[in-house]
């Protein structure tokens, strides 16, 4: 795929490339998966630098040999500039990259989120990730969830044999997670069709024997949430007030 970028942005990757001793071809290629994640991380596969590979700014850099320490620092020294120089860019560099990427057509999630930083998924369950608003968006069978990402900054994700949200697994800097540890921030809805609404009124629904919170978020999700909590309080992650004060706040949703 060819990336069209602003003159100074080109001479800039030209740049970058011969300093670092790389092909153009390359250097473009990294520099568009930094852009994916917004500036943040990149999953790419170059055959110059080890072939696939995963970088998260400030965080674990991962290429092909592990004990290739050479090349880590290597990666991410140039990930760490490409990422200065993706920020530079003019503010429409967002949408340019959403929808080189396949984005723009297929915007499922809901629009207030805007652009994703990764996006994917099969068998009929896809995810979004926003890391700048802290939220996970799964469509699954046909709706729509949200979550609160917490102290999470997702780095990877690998999808499982089947479908709906059970069989993503997530990665991030405390470890592997599922959408089961994370509360739910909007609640589950159907997706919006093509079919214009009638006159009808909606059919009331049945009332179940417990009702849920008036937040919308299921107690089971509730208890996940604190779960989870607890476990980055455990890893020094949150500290004590911090847990203590999102404790507190997840309990008052009961």
């Amino acid at each position: 795929m060819e990336h069209r970028y602003p003159p100074e942005v080109d001479q800039a990757l030209k740049s970058v490339a011969e300093r670092y001793g790389l092909s153009l071809d390359s250097v473009q290629s990294l520099f568009f998966a930094v852009g994916r994640g917004g500036g943040r991380m990149a999953q790419f596969s170059i055959p110059e630098l080890g072939g696939s590979g995963q970088w998260m700014l400030g965080g674990m850099t991962m290429v092909g040999n592990m004990f290739d320490h050479g090349l880590k620092a290597r990666v991410d020294a140039l990930c760490n500039e490409l990422a200065t120089l993706w920020s530079s860019m003019p503010t429409p560099r967002t949408a340019d990259a959403a929808r080189d990427a396949g984005f723009s057509g297929d915007r499922w999630w809901p629009e207030e989120l805007g652009v994703p930083s990764s996006s994917g998924g099969q068998n009929e369950t896809r995810y979004a990730y926003f890391p700048r608003a802290r939220r996970l968006a799964i469509s699954s069978a046909g709706r729509v969830t949200v979550y609160d990402t917490l102290e999470h900054s997702i780095g990877g994700v690998s999808q499982q044999q089947g479908s709906g949200p059970s069989s993503l697994q997530f990665s991030s800097q405390v470890g592997t997670f599922s959408v089961s540890s994370l509360p739910v921030v909007e609640p589950t809805a159907v997706e919006p069709t093509a079919v214009e609404p009638t006159a009808e009124a909606p059919t009331p629904a049945a009332p179940t024997e417990r009702a849920a919170p008036e937040s919308g978020i299921s107690a089971d999700s509730i208890i996940s949430s604190i779960e989870a909590l607890a476990g980055l309080h455990a890893r020094g992650i949150l500290s004590d007030d911090e847990f203590s004060a999102k404790k507190a706040e997840l309990l008052s949703r009961l």
